[in-house]
């Protein structure tokens, strides 16, 4: 194992204290795995919370800031934050018009923020809703989509949501955004290599030397094949018509797109993949706004990519254009 780091046991910790250093405008560090904004909650503004497993910056706690979340609560490496971490940034979050629990449909995560929910709302009297990214195309088909695990669509989410709440919507109406949003977002994975979780010391899954796996999960969860490495055009080209197949778009259609690097693939080679991905809906008529080609929700070391579609309507598409601010995303 080569990782940059101490004591693995003080990796999250250590981690947290320089992002919160880095970044003071934007993120602070009110209990010991809870970030949340450096000014509070927003009086009258419905919060929007959420959380998961370290390994993934920016996912979760790097989406923190105007336009975006109000907090987040930060599990281990790929492990579940704790319910009453998940109620502390819910606490965090309340400025008193209610919260929205925005998150990726994994057990742990779900079992732990409905407690949460449970526990703010005795104690506290805060009310709470709750939008699941199911985005992840291969993990379940589309007769069983409620099983699919959440993966980079959240991003979206996080921001039509926010921006959504930043306009005082009522916790009704920016929950039906968020789940409108979630709903129209599909994601497709592939991976070259695996990662290593520090406090384990070995990776997490093998590859062989010139082998790839389409449709992996973040966490190294298994794909659909696994065989030799194919030419980029080729692995986009399975990715969309995977998508298509799951969600078509026609002549006329509008759409973001986020081709994203699960940690290690370089920007050049996300390039090349979304060079191949414009074509593709170029083809077919429908229009890309605010594409996104960088590193957005990563597997730690991982070096692979997620290929993300969201089909906007008028309303969708004014939230995702509205202001917004973090240390990994600008709008506005």
């Amino acid at each position: 194992m080569k990782k940059i780091l101490n004591n693995p046991a003080d990796y999250v910790e250590e981690m947290l204290e320089g992002f919160v250093a880095a970044h003071p405008e934007f993120y602070a560090q009110p209990e010991r795995r809870v970030i949340a904004r450096p000014e509070g909650a927003t009086s009258g503004k419905v919060g929007i919370v959420s959380g998961g497993g370290s390994g993934h910056l920016p996912v979760f706690a790097g989406y923190v800031g105007p336009g975006f979340l109000d907090a987040c609560a930060v599990g281990d490496v790929f492990a579940s934050p704790s319910a009453e971490q998940m109620a502390s940034a819910i606490r965090h979050a309340d400025g008193g018009a209610g919260v929205l629990r925005l998150y990726g449909n994994y057990g742990g995560d779900v079992m732990n923020f409905d407690m949460a929910g449970e526990m703010v709302d005795m104690e506290n009297d805060i009310r709470t809703t709750t939008v699941l990214l199911a985005d992840d195309i291969v993990s379940a088909g589309k007769d069983e989509a409620e099983k699919r695990r959440g993966v980079a669509g959240m991003i979206y989410a996080f921001k039509i949501a926010g921006a959504c709440a930043d306009t005082k919507a009522d916790l009704d109406e920016v929950t039906r955004v968020a789940q409108k949003a979630a709903d129209a977002c599909r994601s497709i994975g592939m991976a070259l290599t695996p990662c290593i979780v520090p406090q384990a010391g070995k990776a997490n899954f093998e590859l062989g030397e010139n082998e790839m796996e389409m449709g992996m999960g973040i966490h190294g969860e298994p794909g659909i094949w696994r065989d030799a490495l194919r030419p980029a055009d080729q692995i986009v080209d399975e990715m969309i018509d995977r998508i298509l197949a799951d969600h078509p778009f026609s002549k006329g259609d509008r759409l973001s797109v986020l081709v994203n690097s699960l940690g290690a693939t370089p920007l050049e080679e996300l390039y090349i993949m979304y060079r191949k991905v414009k074509q593709r809906f170029d083809d077919i008529g429908a229009e890309i706004v605010m594409p996104l080609v960088g590193r957005y929700a990563t597997s730690m070391e991982m070096t692979g990519a997620t290929i993300t579609t969201i089909a906007l309507d008028e309303e969708l598409e004014r939230y995702l254009k509205a202001p917004a601010a973090c240390a990994y995303w600008r709008v506005g």
